[in-house]
């Protein structure tokens, strides 16, 4: 067996698909030594350049749309439709930092203290280490990136262990657009994302668990760390709601099999309306059919650790949805679209994130405690609001504590909205000209005027 490589599986139907390298100190040390020597000159591009080249970036992305596509489906399993749309927002998302790498914010700048001029100068940090996830192994690489390239840094990015493959292509075309060792791919398991992190980068941006990313923060020590740690987002449902809240909460939650961060997880309504809420959601649930309109769980670790949770919770309501799988798929990650109800408030499939199609719903018989329900989890990534009265949505989504918050919709995403997590779901920002600060360090600059006084 060879220990410097590990098996790939196919999420559809459980069967080896090939190997990838597993990276270690001597390939760890070759990257981050390269992007350094590419540092110079790719932080010395005027914006301009930067910008040219990271839209030829975009354009081969949008030219081997086909191979990034079969390469994302063989790592996640994911429905044609949800890859193409990925593929179709990573090229956007490279044009758009394209056009932000030319734009300038900037703290005050003029004769802020008497005899003396003053600016900032916003600088790239340098080398950023990049560490993403199985779940949208293409996209959220472009959500870290993007801006880092875009203001100036260089990149050493490791994929997933089991989703590699689209990273290696965006690598092969970002040395082509932008310039060899401005951004590769570190293949690799966990090890090697723990080498990356204790390497000489001069960040970490960091897309995966919490207790990954408390140990990403204690091996990072004093440099800078961005991270996104997941979330458990809930969504309160008003008596009000309208018509087709059961139908979209219940397509966002199986999206991507409900492996994105960002997905509601938790439904809370009031008890007036919980009879009425559980009988729509789980005609919604079940009209959704996994190997139809959702994909697999991606992995054997995965799909085990959402069974655990599944079979420990207290409910008294489990309604599962269809399969609809492919010959040959039997033996795949697959799991129905799910809903549980009737459960306590410390049940593990409330307080912590499941990452599955799976829906809770709980009920309280004020907004006050539906609110305080919705706050009750550590994780504060997203929320959602459904109801009729707009006063009343935006009044309770100011109330969430959730770094991106929705009323009437739900993984409604843009590149220029930013998209950042609270409490235990990290730190920082993904997407938006704010992103780019992320990436970037003020230096203060302040000249004596002529005959001014020292």
């Amino acid at each position: 067996m060879d220990t410097r490589r590990t098996e790939l599986t196919d999420p559809r139907t459980g069967r080896a698909r090939g190997t990838a390298p597993l990276s270690r100190e001597p390939e760890v040390a070759a990257a981050v030594a390269a992007a350094r020597a590419a540092l110079p000159a790719w932080s010395a591009a005027t914006p301009k350049d930067r910008a040219r080249r990271l839209d030829r970036l975009a354009a081969l992305i949008e030219e081997n749309a086909a191979r990034y596509a079969a390469r994302e489906r063989a790592g996640t399993g994911k429905p044609e439709a949800e890859t193409a749309g990925e593929i179709e927002q990573v090229a956007d998302l490279f044009r758009f930092y394209a056009t932000a790498a030319r734009t300038r914010t900037a703290p005050a700048a003029g004769r802020l203290v008497e005899g003396h001029e003053s600016w900032v100068r916003w600088e790239p940090v340098g080398v950023v280490g990049v560490i993403v996830p199985w779940n949208y192994p293409l996209l959220m690489a472009a959500w870290r990136c993007a801006p880092a390239l875009a203001a100036g840094n260089t990149v050493v990015a490791k994929p997933a262990e089991t989703t590699p493959d689209t990273l290696e292509l965006l690598a092969e075309h970002a040395a082509r657009a932008l310039g060899e060792g401005v951004l590769q791919s570190l293949p690799g398991d966990r090890t090697t994302g723990r080498l990356l992190v204790e390497s000489p980068v001069d960040m970490i941006a960091f897309t995966g668990s919490g207790a990954a990313g408390r140990d990403v923060v204690a091996r990072a020590g004093t440099r800078r760390t961005s991270l996104e740690l997941g979330g458990n987002a809930p969504a309160l449902v008003l008596p009000d709601a309208p018509e087709d809240t059961y139908a979209a909460l219940a397509e966002a939650a199986t999206y991507n099999a409900g492996q994105s961060c960002a997905a509601p997880a938790r439904v809370i309504t009031l008890t007036g309306n919980y009879a009425e809420t559980i009988r729509r959601l789980t005609a919604a649930m079940a009209a959704r059919t996994a190997g139809r309109d959702f994909g697999p769980l991606n992995n054997a670790d995965q799909a085990a650790r959402y069974d655990r949770l599944v079979a420990s919770s207290g409910a008294r309501l489990d309604a599962a949805g269809p399969l609809d799988l492919a010959p040959g798929e039997e033996a795949g990650h697959w799991r129905p679209a799910r809903l549980l109800a009737d459960l306590p408030h410390d049940d593990p499939t409330i307080t912590e994130e499941v990452f599955g199609p799976l829906l809770t719903v709980q009920h309280a018989d004020t907004v006050d405690a539906a609110v305080a329900l919705a706050n009750s989890v550590p994780q504060a990534l997203a929320a959602s609001v459904w109801t009729t009265g707009l006063g009343t949505g935006l009044d309770l989504v100011s109330r969430l504590d959730a770094g991106e918050t929705w009323v009437n919709c739900h993984l409604v995403q843009t590149a220029e909205l930013p998209h950042g997590g609270r409490g235990s779901s990290g730190h920082g920002t993904d997407l938006s000209t704010l992103a780019l600060h992320e990436y970037q360090r003020p230096r203060t600059v302040t000249v004596r005027l002529t005959g001014a006084r020292p």
